[in-house]
């Protein structure tokens, strides 16, 4: 018996020594790390090859919260952040490196570079406050490097009696509302994890918002897209020129980026529509690519001007609906474009709903109605909603003929 076990034993041994490594999460440490810190984790499974793997344990960003109190509609904090991180992908292959959020901006620098820039009454003012801050700590007072210090702002200035002035206002609007950061890691041959890029996201506004009188109602000024683009320039080459100064972004390469936001109120994103990027031993912007995006209401009047193909079809898709659910109220939908193509179609139908079978039969409909009417080149996802709960998905992949779906219980 002993000797049986023995073989057993040893033969389990064996195969356990044979079998292929299937997934092991890598391990590596950050280039900077200490000795005496916790080794970083890689996972192996990577949802698909243009989809980033992310260092464990996951750090947040230094600026973490920044986004949310500066940019005041949410469809453009989640853009900028995936549209940021799309556009990396053409510089650091995801085939190749790591994702981690931004380490090396953080909140307070960000904070500093997003006000206006000081008046020189507003810097007298302000350096005054500081001196008076050193000495009572007993500190050293350098009044040359305090202004320096002081006078990070990127926005226009305006003079504090102007605060609530029209024409001040209009022509001095604040332009960058948020300055987002992303790093891109890679794994050398010590198996260390070191940074070997970062990204830069300004999100510049389309509609300046101000008022006249504390408390008072609001008032808009239109930024046109040409002098966004001049002045998100002027400030890029700025931060690229901070950044080397920086000691561990001194030779990082450095992707730029420029996103125009929507205004507060609107059903749809903003998009990128600028980027540079700049080799490690360079700290002077050439050249900037145009980025020719669309995010797009349907139906809706100003998409009937523009993609009339498509707006006419949700519109028709709507009609045929209706025909069968008198419940039904209407489709939302939403288009993502790269130069004028359509890439990505996301539907929303909300109607009432007394019982699952309704549910199923409706969804069955509507699957009839996605394979039989839209074109399968680009990606299409519809959601089917009750009280803003999620009933059913429906969804298709570019390049797919049928979709799959998915009902909730």
């Amino acid at each position: 018996m002993k000797k049986l076990c023995a073989i057993l034993l040893c033969t389990l041994l064996l195969l356990a020594s044979c079998a292929p490594k299937m997934n092991e999460d890598e391990v590596v440490q950050k280039k900077d790390d200490t000795t005496n810190k916790e080794p970083s984790i890689v996972p192996s499974y990577q949802l698909s090859e243009e989809t980033y793997k992310m260092v464990l344990p996951y750090k947040v960003s230094k600026a973490r919260g920044v986004i949310v109190k500066q940019m005041g509609n949410r469809l453009d904090i989640d853009e900028m952040e995936e549209g940021l991180r799309r556009h990396s992908k053409a510089v650091y292959d995801p085939k190749k490196y790591y994702f981690q959020e931004g380490q090396y901006l953080d909140e307070d620098t960000v904070f500093s570079w997003l006000e206006r820039l000081y008046t020189k009454d507003q810097l007298a003012e302000e350096v005054k406050d500081k001196v008076n801050d050193l000495k009572a700590r007993g500190r050293n007072i350098d009044k040359k490097e305090i202004e320096k210090e002081l006078q990070q702002g990127l926005n226009p200035k305006l003079a504090d009696e102007d605060e609530y002035d029209e024409k001040a206002n209009r022509a001095n609007p604040t332009y960058l509302s948020h300055i987002l950061e992303q790093n891109y890691l890679k794994k050398n041959k010590d198996n260390n994890a070191e940074l070997v890029g970062i990204s830069i996201g300004l999100a510049l506004k389309s509609v300046y918002r101000f008022q006249k009188e504390e408390y008072g109602p609001y008032f808009h000024e239109e930024i046109s897209k040409e002098e966004m683009l001049k002045q998100g320039k002027k400030m890029a080459q700025t931060i690229l020129k901070r950044i080397r100064k920086m000691d561990k972004l001194k030779n990082v390469p450095v992707m730029i980026a420029l996103y125009r936001e929507e205004d507060q109120g609107s059903p749809v994103p903003g998009n990128y529509v600028a980027k540079t990027s700049i080799n490690g031993d360079e700290s002077t912007i050439d050249e900037w690519e145009t980025i020719k995006e669309d995010n797009v209401l349907f139906p809706n009047e100003d998409s009937e001007e523009k993609y009339f193909d498509d707006n006419k079809l949700v519109a028709d898709f709507g009609k045929e609906i209706q025909k069968f659910f008198p419940n039904y109220v209407g489709v939302i939908g939403e288009g993502f474009y790269i130069n004028e193509e359509l890439k990505n179609l996301t539907l929303e139908i909300p109607i009432e709903f007394y019982g699952k079978g309704e549910v199923i039969g409706f969804t069955q409909y509507t699957y009839g109605l996605i394979k039989e009417m839209f074109p399968d080149y680009y990606d299409i996802e519809v959601k089917i909603m009750t009280n803003n709960k999620v009933e059913s998905i429906i969804y298709r992949n570019a390049g797919e003929s049928d979709p799959t779906v998915r009902v909730f219980n």
